[in-house]
């Protein structure tokens, strides 16, 4: 009777656990180019705007005409929508098979950054050739590992298992007003090098900083590095990649 009892109470907490847990979308395998695909066009089209054909052959350095003959597979497939002589957006079910591949590459990212010693300007490629490769369970149990974090290494914010991803109100180091008080949220880009000078002079998610001047016509931004106060001129193509969180003074 006790064993029985101890399975009754084991099956009764598990039922539990899953009502509490998020419903993950329930999505079809899908193969590494339709995946590709469906990330270009979300990250060309995030804020409710069409993915040109022009923009994500550029993205995945392909063809033109292997752009058109993949969206009217995708669109047959209901994840893209079709705008004619526009481009495509995501259907409600591309946008959530995308944000399930970004979650994947984001949180590889991240293990392989604190758990496998990878610097953040090698880490991208890495995660580009696993994404595709690792089940979610596996992805899962290494956010679990990872305290189910919110960012990955460069700061961009990291899809739950259900499918949503946090919306943050940034602005670039170049767009800031001089005397604005910022917290460094974001890096969007990928370059090794441009990551490797980042890091070697401390500019990485979480640093506080103050914009301390700016030169005219498009000339560098001096900001000053807080708490410390020591100050870091950035040249407008490296403030144009750097995202900022405007702290209150």
């Amino acid at each position: 009777m006790t064993a029985l009892a101890d399975r009754r109470r084991h099956a009764t907490r598990s039922r539990t656990a899953a009502r509490r847990a998020p419903a993950r979308p329930s999505l079809p395998a899908l193969s590494r180019s339709v995946e590709d695909y469906l990330k270009a066009v979300y990250h060309l089209s995030d804020h409710g705007g069409v993915a040109t054909t022009k923009d994500i052959a550029l993205k995945l350095m392909v063809a033109a005409p292997s752009v058109s003959m993949m969206l009217k597979r995708l669109s047959a497939l209901g994840l893209v929508k079709r705008v004619p002589y526009q481009g495509a957006q995501l259907t409600r079910e591309g946008r959530q098979a995308a944000l399930r591949t970004i979650r994947r590459h984001r949180v590889l990212e991240l293990y392989l950054t604190r758990h496998l010693g990878f610097a953040w300007d090698t880490v991208h490629d890495e995660a580009e050739r696993l994404e595709h490769a690792v089940s979610d369970l596996l992805i899962d149990r290494m956010a679990t590992a990872l305290d189910n974090p919110r960012y990955d290494p460069h700061g961009d914010p990291i899809p739950t298992a259900d499918g949503r991803i946090e919306s943050a109100d940034l602005v670039s180091l170049a767009a800031a007003p001089v005397g604005s008080e910022l917290e460094l949220r974001q890096v969007t880009t990928q370059d090794p090098e441009r990551l490797r000078f980042l890091a070697d002079h401390g500019l990485v998610p979480g640093l506080q900083l103050t914009v301390a001047d700016r030169q005219p016509f498009g000339g560098p931004t001096t900001v000053r590095l807080r708490p410390a106060g020591t100050r870091q001129i950035v040249g407008m193509e490296l403030a144009q990649v750097l995202q900022c969180r405007t702290r209150a003074k």
